[in-house]
Parts: structure tokens; C-alpha cells; sequence
């Protein structure tokens, strides 16, 4: 025969997880995340830039270098728009095409800087 206790036993509770494990992980998580991210420097004076308004193509001479090498400025075509473009004042704008070869481009690029050509800009497509 069982006998029933007079007093009733609490009931049994699952074992508890252990938490000291996860918490050491976070903080090697959290240790990680702060030696691999890469934080700002602070920025050392407070500065307003300008706004710009308008086009900024406006009054720069512009030299076109299309896909399979042809170079145009303004009314000139090859190496005479080269020299034309090298003679111009201000910066001058290069629009080369995506797919232009590399090596056409530093071409053109050392020949425009043996002309005389101190500042060039290059034209990309932002995005």
C-alpha cells in the first residue's frame, strides 16, 4: 500500500539553463564587434559647406574619348583635338567611355600632360 504524505511535495522544476555560458559569448560578440568596426574620427572644427546651384558643366572645356578611341573636342577630332584641349584654360573635363581600354586612356592622358595640361577631371556618372 502507498501511503500519501500529509504534507504535499512541491513539484519538481526542470533544471535550469545555465546562463553563464551565453553571457560569455555575447561579450566575445560584443568584444569582436568593437575591435572590427571602424569608428569616425571626430571631425575637428564645426564647417558649413556651400550649396551649389545650376549645372557645373558650365564654361569648362570638354575633351570626348567614345568607346573605340576617337577623341573630339569641340570642332577638332584626334590628336589636333588633343593639342586644342591641352591650350584650353580652366579644368579641363574628360569624358571617356566605360568600356575605353586603359591603356587609351593613360594615352591620351600622358599626351594632354606633355602639352602643358595641369588639371584634368575625369567625368563619371554618379550613382
Amino acid at each position: 500500500m502507498r501511503r500519501c504524505p500529509l504534507v504535499a511535495l512541491p513539484p519538481r522544476r526542470a533544471p535550469r539553463e545555465p546562463v553563464v555560458p551565453m553571457i560569455n559569448v555575447v561579450f566575445l560578440l560584443l568584444i569582436f564587434f568593437l575591435m572590427t568596426a571602424q569608428i569616425a574620427p571626430p571631425v575637428p572644427l564645426d564647417v558649413a559647406l556651400p550649396r551649389a546651384t545650376g549645372d557645373e558643366d558650365s564654361g569648362q572645356a570638354a575633351l570626348y574619348i567614345s568607346a573605340d578611341g576617337e577623341i573630339a573636342f569641340e570642332a577638332a577630332r584626334g590628336d589636333a583635338a588633343v593639342m586644342q584641349a591641352a591650350k584650353s584654360d580652366g579644368p579641363l573635363r574628360l569624358h571617356a567611355d566605360a568600356s575605353l581600354p586603359a591603356a587609351t586612356l593613360a594615352r591620351v592622358l600622358a599626351q594632354l600632360s606633355t602639352l602643358g595640361a595641369t588639371r584634368i577631371e575625369l567625368v563619371t556618372e554618379g550613382g
